[in-house]
């Protein structure tokens, strides 16, 4: 369930929604439903924004048929850009811990991609699920030899393998190794994504409020994966996908239908806009953004 030290509210004036598995179907897209849902958000003044692991081009596609107005929180909040892709922040991973990560990686089996800015690498064109990620996030990667000369400003690791068991292993393993020096969680059953410890979701939800002068009660979250647990615990309403695990499930307020059964527009239409109220009208957050109380220590 939600953190008990953020109490429900009958009020929601912001909604942040994961990408996948949550806001478009498993072939990528958005339906009319969706799209039509946060339109209705749009007209009501709720303030609308997206996280996700992906990179920022990778959910340009979703600001024109969305009309997105709030911030896109890329590689779960290690880069938040606005709508027209400007970057009003960036938090990299410890460049002293970057090889020892890729290193962990590797000795479980799991191969490592690295994104740096705005780029994509990875060492092996034809390993599982890069051609699957450069349809989803419709760019290709940079193939390089190794990732020597590239360990600086790497805002996400990610381990991948089709051993869900390994990259479950991997992800206790990096946490128990790196502590709190890093963000270590999988974002789908085959990624494990390690990015800095102030850039996840979590995080994303408590700067949401704080630049938007929203209250963490007043703030609905949905997602279907571990990783969105933490900007579950921050929020007031939490929801989880039909879609997700029975652990996702259990720990959020309320659950919804699966991202192939309308889950993302029946949760705005059921959920949501019932308790709808305007968001403050405030200017666009500084570049770069100052800092929040979230910035202060890692969750």
């Amino acid at each position: 369930m939600a953190d008990a030290s953020v109490p429900v509210t009958r009020n929601i004036a912001g909604v942040l929604a994961d990408v996948d598995g949550t806001l478009v179907t498993q072939s990528k897209e958005l339906t009319p439903r969706a799209i039509e849902a946060v339109k209705q958000l749009h007209e009501r003044g709720v303030l609308f924004a997206i996280t996700s692991g992906r990179p920022p081009r990778g959910m340009r596609m979703l600001v024109h048929p969305l009309d997105l107005r709030g911030p896109i929180a890329a590689f779960n909040g290690g880069i938040i850009v606005q709508p027209d892709l400007t970057i009003v922040d960036e938090r990299p991973v410890p460049a002293d811990l970057v090889p020892a990560v890729i290193d962990t990686i590797r000795a479980h089996g799991l191969d490592p991609w690295i994104y740096r800015g705005a780029d994509w690498y990875v060492t092996d064109p034809g390993a599982p699920h890069v051609a699957r990620e450069a349809a989803t996030v419709q760019f290709q990667p940079t193939v390089v030899p190794g990732y020597d000369g590239l360990l600086d400003r790497v805002v996400k690791i990610v381990g991948v393998s089709d051993d869900y068991d390994k990259v479950a292993r991997c992800e206790a393993d990096a946490q128990q190794q790196f502590g709190t020096h890093v963000s270590a969680a999988r974002s789908q059953p085959y990624y494990l994504d390690v990015t800095n410890p102030l850039a996840n979701k979590g995080v994303v939800v408590e700067r949401m409020s704080y630049y938007y002068q929203i209250p963490l009660a007043q703030i609905a979250t949905l997602g279907d994966q571990l990783n969105d647990v933490l900007m579950f615990r921050r929020s007031g309403l939490s929801i989880a996908m039909g879609n997700a695990s029975e652990d996702v499930q259990r720990q959020a307020t309320c659950v919804t239908a699966s991202n192939e059964d309308e889950g993302f527009a029946k949760a705005v239409e059921e959920f949501i806009l019932p308790r709808a109220v305007a968001a403050p009208v405030v200017p666009p957050p500084a570049v770069p953004w100052s800092p929040s109380p979230a910035d202060q220590q890692a969750p």
